[in-house]
């Protein structure tokens, strides 16, 4: 048993995941996947993104790629503008030891660039 008044090493990072098309994905029709914004807790930004795939395919949602932007002083760090609700967001997603998906962009066939 671990003590509970040890200091949570615990951080939350922001992390971009596209997703591609799932049977019951729950994305609009004629979408071809989506882009989603997402606060999520972890020790460091490996175990964050690990968390956030593994519940993305819990959620039957097909993740193909993750972009890490780092933690909230990261971000500070790098002239990052971060409003309050954001902030709540991050601080819930810590709170909670969660993955939470802030907003979701569909992407659209017309949309796509070819090579």
């Amino acid at each position: 048993m671990t003590p509970r008044n040890k200091p949570s090493r615990q951080q939350v990072f922001t992390l971009l995941v596209q997703i591609g098309r799932k049977a019951g994905d729950g994305l609009p029709e004629g979408a071809t996947g989506a882009a989603l914004m997402c606060y999520a807790s972890g020790i460091d930004e490996a175990e964050a993104v690990r968390e956030t795939v593994a519940i993305l395919k819990q959620a039957d949602t097909a993740p193909l790629d993750v972009t890490g932007y780092g933690t909230l002083e990261e971000r500070e760090a790098e002239g990052h503008e971060i409003d309050e609700e954001e902030r709540a967001l991050m601080q819930r997603a810590l709170d909670e030891n969660a993955v939470i998906v802030a907003q979701m962009t569909p992407f659209f066939g017309d949309e796509v660039e070819e090579d």
